[in-house]
């Protein structure tokens, strides 16, 4: 294999004005207390997601699929091909392994299948047997998948996020661009430069593969040609199709759209990641869209501080009225 060389240059001449973005939205799992799913809110957040226009994407982690029972997932697959019908969805194939397992292919096919049945596209989170393999077997693992669906997609992710994590290096990506069933791939690095890099590649190699940024930290890279599967945007499916749409139509208000909203990712997934779940609770609540901002138990949580921020950022983005920010933002949006 030929190695790929990329410097990271200035990333202008990636600049995609008027693009339409292909948006995925990881749809949180709501909790009525710490043992309850609230799954009547889910299908309520899940009917929202699309009514935007924007792709659900389910048990991801945003909707604490790493954490599920197999019951419990194909419950939430069930809940949401009836609510979307005919409409596409995307939903994480797991591997419920342990540090230090062996690679489980049977497993991964079993989840895919499972998916597939339920008419979802099935993207492949990554697991420790997965993460612990040489990367050439991980491209590999991915490939074989392939050959048994009709489409599918990647999922590079920083471990901060998950333990089991992992990012495929450049050279690693463009084997990844080879496999045709992969429509495309999460990237979340958390870093730019690596994604820019895909982006070039991409438009090299299979300009029809989507990069799909995963990075909260930075959602402007959708200025860049990348598109998203994103937690953050389960804070406001509706003001990230606004957003999107500014963007298409070359309407300038796409930037101050697209600041206010950064200003939430920034907030919520700030040390410990892993608790932004927590802040999408709490943010949903506030805008009185779910009944509570619980968490599955042992699940990292955000201090109740942090209500009185989101809701000042929730005014900021017309989402929030001004008095909850006035009695403290208590518990009641």
């Amino acid at each position: 294999m030929v190695a790929v060389i990329e410097e990271s240059p200035e990333p202008y001449d990636l600049l995609r004005p008027r693009r339409t973005i292909t948006g995925m939205s990881a749809v949180l799992l709501p909790y009525t207390d710490p043992h309850s799913p609230d799954l009547d809110g889910f299908a309520a957040h899940l009917a929202r997601t699309l009514e935007a226009g924007l792709v659900p994407a389910v048990n991801m982690d945003t909707g604490f699929g790493p954490t599920l029972d197999d019951a419990d997932r194909e419950e939430i697959l069930h809940i949401t091909r009836g609510v979307c019908g005919g409409s596409e969805f995307v939903a994480g194939a797991h591997v419920d392994d342990t540090p230090g397992a062996a690679l489980d292919l049977d497993r991964y096919h079993q989840q895919v299948a499972t998916i597939a049945d339920h008419g979802g596209t099935p993207i492949l989170f990554p697991s420790h047997g997965l993460g612990g393999v040489p990367e050439g077997e991980q491209v590999a693992a991915m490939a074989a998948v392939g050959e048994r669906c009709d489409r599918f997609l990647g999922f590079e992710l920083s471990r901060a996020f998950h333990p089991a994590g992992f990012v495929l290096s450049l050279e690693g990506y463009r084997e990844l661009l080879g496999i045709r069933s992969c429509a495309g791939a999460k990237h979340s690095s958390l870093e730019r430069a690596p994604e820019w890099d895909r982006l070039r590649l991409r438009d090299r190699v299979r300009p029809e593969f989507m990069v799909l940024t995963g990075n909260d930290l930075a959602i402007d890279m959708v200025c860049f040609g990348s598109d998203y599967l994103l937690g953050i945007s389960t804070f406001a499916p509706d003001l990230f199709a606004e957003r999107d749409r500014c963007w298409a139509s070359g309407d300038p208000a796409f930037h101050q759209r697209n600041d206010d909203l950064q200003y939430l990712g920034r907030f919520a997934f700030r040390t410990p990641v892993p608790a932004y779940k927590h802040s999408a609770a709490q943010f949903l609540h506030l805008r009185g869209w779910i009944t509570s901002d619980a968490t599955p138990a042992g699940a990292p949580e955000r201090p109740d501080s942090d209500r009185a921020v989101l809701a000042e950022l929730g005014v900021r983005l017309g989402v929030v009225e001004q008095g909850v920010v006035e009695q403290g933002a208590g518990s009641e949006p």
